[in-house]
């Protein structure tokens, strides 16, 4: 009598392991993709902060947000709005930094953080911060989730 040896895998044991495979990366890949939408989000508001501080010390020094003593108007540095050094350059795919519609003014200013498609947060959408530090946001979730 002849003993046949099994060499290989069957199909069936095959496609078992495909289907494992394929469920592990249904659960993994969106996970990953939260937490890296959460971890620029953090960096963005960071970013922020950075622009805030800017903007407090362009106030000592000129007595108004929207221009100098010699009259030329306020750019926030390159290295906060995506120029060459800085959080700006890391976040220049995921977010578009600037002062929102109509602002600054002399006497307040308003900085947003504006998702780009890359970015695509749906829960928090576009960070904002004013001069008096109010903070917002223009998604789904509060104002708390989205700045911690």
């Amino acid at each position: 009598m002849k003993i046949r040896q099994s060499l290989g895998f069957t199909l069936v044991e095959v496609m078992i392991v495909v289907a494992i495979i394929a469920i592990l990366v249904a659960i993994a890949v969106p996970s990953y993709q939260a937490h890296i939408i959460k971890a620029n989000r953090a960096a963005a508001a960071a970013c922020l902060l950075e622009q805030v501080q800017f903007m407090e010390r362009f106030y000592t020094t000129n007595l108004r947000y929207h221009q100098t003593t010699a009259g030329v108007a306020v750019v926030l540095p390159a290295s906060a709005a995506g120029g060459p050094s800085g959080c700006g350059q890391d976040l220049a795919a995921r977010y578009a930094f600037g002062f929102a519609a109509g602002e600054p003014t002399a006497r307040t200013y308003i900085i947003q953080a504006v998702p780009t498609l890359l970015q695509n947060d749906t829960q928090c959408g576009t960070l904002s911060i004013s001069n008096t530090g109010v903070k917002g946001e223009s998604g789904t979730e509060d104002v708390r989730y989205c700045w911690k």
